[in-house]
């Protein structure tokens, strides 16, 4: 017998946005397994986010669906496209879903939902976007708490008075191991050496925008340079292939050398890495959300984007926001984005103001 036909209840939670939003949703799993102990608990989302959910105790199976890959078959081949999608709406009836909880704010998710007869179908009714949904929270938009509490209010469907959790990640033994011997090979040593990760990029899930949540680099740089003198720190760049070239730069400008390790991991090596690390700095971005799953405390810096609704969950001392005053901010209002010819918000935010933020997390 299959492991998910041994559970009576069957729940699909289904998010097919960036990093943030899928930690963002980890409460939400932790409450249902708790309340649930002996439910089958399934997740859908894409393939670069997927390996975060890996050995979550909380998930049991993650289907993988990565909208790119399913575009480019479509044009490839229609007759292609329906034949491998039915097959794949098919594995996921064949699990017998009684409940879904669409994360997603479309339409097209809980269709098929519908389509293949999930009986209760859980999520927000955006934009009137929620005719196939049976159970329902309406909202325009995410604006005056965090994502994460967002995402809990729809555990009320299930009976369910959440409790406050913090976003997860679950590491292997054999992966801390790893990270262990990237930082060895670089003359680190953890537990000897106070490690600092700095994340220059960040905010993948924008595209090309997400240049538009960088603080300048010439003056992470400064910074960089400033945290290797004050603090005797093994500073370490962090970021994926994308991020090489900006990573490359920052490490050059920076009078004090940095180790920069920018497209030499994978996610779960970036975490493995962020766990041996005193503070990570970053932009607002997915990798910020990795860095608190791990218990790392961290200075993050937030432009265009409401820290209010994505920063840090659950907010705490140990993680410290630096924005910049400006009337203007946060413009970030109904996942869109306007037009903006001078980034205020961010090119104002000098580096002592980062060192401050610094000394007031770190306690000296």
């Amino acid at each position: 017998m299959a492991d998910w036909q041994k559970n009576n209840l069957h729940i699909l939670v289904i998010n097919p946005f960036g990093i943030g939003d899928v930690l963002f949703s980890t409460p939400l799993l932790r409450n249902i397994r708790k309340n649930f102990p002996d439910s089958f608990i399934a997740y859908l989302c894409n393939k670069r986010v997927a390996p975060l959910l890996e050995h979550n105790p909380c998930i049991d199976e993650i289907f993988v669906f990565e909208k790119d890959e399913w575009r480019a078959l479509w044009q490839r081949s229609r007759f292609a496209f329906i034949k491998k999608f039915l097959l794949f709406l098919s594995r996921i009836r064949e699990r017998r879903f009684q409940t879904a909880i669409d994360l997603s704010l479309g339409r097209q998710y809980s269709f098929f939902l519908w389509l293949i007869r999930v009986p209760k179908r859980i999520g927000f009714d955006y934009k009137d976007r929620g005719v196939f949904l049976t159970h329902k929270i309406k909202i325009e938009g995410y604006y005056y708490k965090p994502v994460p509490a967002y995402y809990l209010e729809l555990s009320k469907f299930l009976n369910i008075k959440p409790s406050q959790t913090k976003l997860e990640v679950w590491l292997t033994p054999e992966e801390q191991e790893k990270a262990k011997d990237i930082l060895s090979k670089e003359g680190i040593v953890p537990g000897r050496d106070l490690i600092m990760g700095v994340v220059p990029g960040g905010g993948a899930s924008w595209g090309k925008d997400a240049l538009l949540k960088h603080w300048n680099y010439d003056k992470l740089a400064n910074l960089v340079s400033n945290l290797i003198i004050h603090y005797q720190a093994k500073v370490i760049l962090l970021g994926d292939e994308r991020e090489r070239a900006i990573c490359d730069m920052v490490a050059v400008k920076a009078n004090n050398k940095p180790i920069n390790l920018a497209g030499k991991t994978d996610l779960r090596t970036l975490a493995s890495l962020m766990k041996y690390c005193k503070l990570i700095i970053c932009n607002d971005g997915g990798p910020l959300h990795i860095a608190v799953a791990m218990g790392v405390k961290t200075v993050s810096i937030f432009g265009p984007v409401n820290e209010k609704v994505y920063g840090p969950y659950p907010a705490s001392y140990e993680h410290i926001v630096v924005t910049k005053d400006v009337p203007c901010r946060p413009c970030y209002w109904k996942f869109r984005l306007p037009k903006c010819e001078r980034r205020i918000c961010l090119e104002e935010i000098e580096p002592q103001e980062i060192m401050q933020a610094i000394y007031r997390v770190m306690g000296y």
